[in-house]
C-alpha cells in the first residue's frame, strides 16, 4: 500500500506535541486505525479531523480515553439519528406533496 498521502505518526505527534502512546491507545480502543508500512506507523488523512478532535478532548478538556470512547460513540449515534430523521422528513414531505395533488 504505497500511498504518499499517509501521515507519519511520529511527525504528527511532534507537530501536536503529544506522546505517540496516545495515538496507540486511540487505536487500541478502536477509535482510529493505524497503518503499518515498512516498520513505520501512519494515519490516513481522512482521520485527521477526528484525531485532532480527540486530542483536544484529552489534552484541553482532560477527558480520559474511556470518556473519549463514550463521547465518540454518542456523537456517531447522534449523526446516524440525524441522517435517519432527514430521510423520514423527506419521505413525509413527498407523501404530503402527493396528498395535496
Amino acid at each position: 500500500m504505497k500511498n504518499k498521502n499517509l501521515i507519519q505518526i511520529k511527525q504528527f505527534c511532534i507537530y501536536h506535541e503529544i506522546e505517540n502512546t496516545f495515538i496507540t491507545e486511540l487505536n487500541n480502543y478502536g477509535l482510529i486505525q493505524i497503518i503499518v508500512e515498512e516498520n513505520d506507523e501512519f494515519l490516513e488523512p481522512e482521520q485527521l479531523p477526528t484525531v485532532e478532535k480527540m486530542i483536544r478532548m484529552h489534552y484541553d478538556l482532560k477527558i480520559n480515553l474511556e470518556g473519549i470512547d463514550a463521547i465518540t460513540h454518542l456523537l456517531n449515534k447522534i449523526e446516524s439519528l440525524q441522517q435517519n430523521l432527514k430521510t423520514v422528513q423527506n419521505k413525509l414531505r413527498l407523501y404530503e406533496e402527493n396528498q395535496t395533488e
